[in-house]
């Protein structure tokens, strides 16, 4: 049986080889060779790491790219954001989507967790770029129209079922101020009924949480306890707000929260997340660069710099996000929900996704390559992106990426930006 064969790659100071079948990595070590009829690589000594892992992302918001910037979070929303998300058709969030997957190819990333409209659309654009995801189209009900909105999802789900192994369906609230109690509670039951995973916005802003403490009497984590919305398979994108109970209460069901630290930054929602509690009381932490729109890139080598960096003033402490440890949040390593419930990257029987980078480049030429990946790189370090056992990049090259542009261009031009 064929498959793709790396060697003369470098991991951990040594030259081995990896042999990928059926998109997973089925040998690794210094004695792997090609099987006759293997794709072949020759990495020529380049570092091999695991690719990175976008826990919360709004993929077809790329076309959103810069628009409305210098607004805060909800005045982004409710004057640029929704008024333009009203007029968007399938063929918009497709385009918009393949961008994104062009962009996060080139930038390493090999999976990401998806919240948008028309997701059937980014599915498709995810199969035909080759990546995987998880997907939700968001729910919203703050007009009233919930039995409309479990209609749509219910039917969205059924689509996305049927889009193969590399997608993964999910519920995805949009947040505690945007969906009733009573759809909120649906989406519980309907996620443990159907076995799928929830992603929701949480404590992104203080007023979210002022908010939630005058409707519920109660902080939002323990609003989503409540409801039944918090378990192994919640994924809590944001979680600036989120105090030490809190941060107890999310470790004891299980869940994940993505930080988020630039987009917080750009529309200034006043804080981190407290990623020193978090790791105190064993939360699953992934790591996420929201959309394009409030990003505005999504370069995760890029942010993991910044959720490094601004942990350390934060806290005021230099060691409190060690650079291994940054890493393998961005790899989707402190949190196995995000990676598919799959085990450690780069080992038999782990998905095929890694990356081989540009050893000789001006960032990783010289020092640990960790610490350089960390604080020195960006996206253009990788030279080759490998997804299931698929080469999605070599040498820095993304095929069709001209037509990608120029498609997101004119659905961006239809919709009346750029």
């Amino acid at each position: 049986m064929s498959g793709l064969t790396v060697t003369g790659a470098v991991l951990d100071d040594a030259r081995v080889g990896v042999r990928c079948l059926d998109g997973a990595i089925a040998a690794i070590g210094p004695e792997v060779v090609a099987e006759p009829g293997d794709e072949t690589i020759d990495a020529c000594g380049m570092p091999l790491v695991p690719a990175l892992v976008n826990g919360h992302t709004h993929a077809a918001m790329t076309l959103f790219r810069g628009y409305g910037g210098d607004l805060p979070l909800m005045s982004w929303l409710r004057e640029k954001i929704w008024p333009v998300e009203a007029k968007l058709e399938v063929e918009d969030v497709y385009w918009g989507a393949r961008l994104a997957c062009a962009e996060m190819i080139r930038t390493g990333t090999a999976r990401f967790w998806d919240m948008y409209w028309q997701p059937e659309a980014t599915a498709r654009a995810v199969g035909d770029a080759g990546l995987r995801a998880t997907i939700g189209g968001p729910l919203f009900d703050a007009d009233g129209r919930t039995a409309e909105a479990q209609a749509r999802v219910s039917a969205e789900l059924e689509a996305l079922a049927g889009c193969g192994p590399e997608i993964d369906a999910a519920l995805a609230p949009h947040s505690i101020y945007t969906v009733s109690e009573e759809l909120l509670r649906w989406a519980g039951e309907q996620a443990a009924e159907r076995g799928l995973a929830i992603q929701i916005h949480l404590s992104e802003t203080e007023r979210e949480v002022a908010d939630c403490l005058a409707a519920h009497g109660e902080r939002p984590a323990a609003y989503l306890d409540r409801l039944g919305l918090l378990g192994e398979r919640t994924a809590l994108a944001h979680g600036v707000w989120l105090d030490e109970e809190e941060l107890e209460l999310i470790a004891a069901r299980g869940a994940v929260v993505v930080a988020n630290p630039v987009a917080n930054m750009k529309l200034a929602v006043g804080g981190f997340f407290p990623y020193p509690a978090a790791r105190q009381a064993g939360v699953a932490v992934g790591l996420g660069t929201d959309g394009a729109g409030s990003n505005d890139s999504l370069d995760l080598l890029s942010d993991l710099k910044v959720f490094a960096l601004a942990q350390r003033h934060a806290a005021g402490d230099a060691t409190v996000v060690p650079a291994g440890e940054a890493l393998a949040i961005a790899a989707g390593a402190r949190a196995p929900l995000l990676r598919g419930g799959a085990g450690e990257p780069l080992s038999a029987g782990a998905p095929a996704d890694f990356l081989l980078l540009r050893g000789d480049s001006p960032e990783l030429g010289i020092g640990d390559l960790t610490s350089d990946l960390v604080y020195a790189a960006s996206g253009a370090v990788v030279d080759t992106t490998v997804v299931a056992g698929r080469v999605l990049m070599r040498g820095g090259v993304v095929e069709g990426v001209g037509e990608i542009v120029a498609k997101a261009r004119e659905r961006a031009s239809r919709l009346g930006i750029g």
